[in-house]
């Protein structure tokens, strides 16, 4: 399986997940159609599955044009069917998901909106995390609570650390400086904004990340309780 960034709109990030063997993708979070569709016409891919963490707009936008040129299935969660557009496969969480070589886990993670999942391909030691975690961040609080998105990265901690993070947006350097204010003396991530400055200065995104590098330098995961993660949710909104 190859991993594909295809950066979308301003700061988005939408994955094509591509079996080799079968010349065929699925895609995660289809913010648009276009880059998409570009990439897989020039490499003459034929794409199965649309795959969505949740319903925003920025993460679904590509989902109709997509299934009306290729005949993709939408997928995403049970609950939110409602609010995917197109929506085929209906999921749940702790589900395993599978079709020929593709095959992932699904984990329910609450807070950024009540219907948000990821998408955990163990086989290919990834997760796609969509606006839940971020490389140094985490998303915003919009529909769910404080107690939710705290207990949906717990979730994520536990993966193995040697997980790929593949998250929504190019939030790293904006979320770094946040880091950094709370945790000055960590060395990991001085050394983890070093790298983060050199791949942007190379035109590269910054993603993936891995368990190891968020359980190390994410300010969030480092929060132990409900009550501190929530002090540092409300600060990070007006940072």
């Amino acid at each position: 399986m190859k991993i594909k960034i295809i950066p979308c709109l301003q700061d988005n990030y939408s994955y094509l997940i591509i079996d080799e063997v079968n010349n065929t993708a699925c895609v995660i979070d289809p913010s648009e159609a276009d880059p998409i569709i570009k990439y897989l016409e020039n490499n003459q891919i034929k794409l199965k599955f649309i795959l969505n963490t949740h319903h925003h707009y920025d993460h679904v936008g590509g989902n109709k044009k997509l299934k009306e040129k290729y005949g993709a299935r939408v997928i995403g969660y049970k609950e939110d069917q409602e609010r995917i557009p197109e929506i085929d496969i209906l999921l749940s969480d702790q589900q395993t998901w599978m079709h020929e070589n593709f095959e992932a886990k699904i984990i329910y993670i609450p807070g950024h909106t009540l219907g948000h999942i990821c998408f955990y391909f163990y086989r290919e030691e990834s997760v796609f995390t969509g606006d839940t975690l971020f490389s140094l961040g985490c998303g915003r609080i919009f529909e769910g609570t404080y107690s939710q998105m705290f207990d949906s990265l717990m979730k994520l901690k536990k993966l193995p650390q040697n997980t790929k993070i593949y998250c929504g947006h190019e939030y790293t350097k904006k979320n770094s400086d946040f880091c950094l204010i709370h945790d000055a003396n960590n060395e990991n991530l001085i050394t983890k904004i070093h790298d983060i400055d050199t791949k942007l200065r190379s035109g590269l995104p910054t993603i993936p990340s891995t368990i190891k590098d968020e359980l190390e330098c994410n300010i969030f995961l480092k929060s132990s309780n409900v009550e501190t993660f929530s002090k540092l949710r409300d600060l990070k909104d007006n940072f």
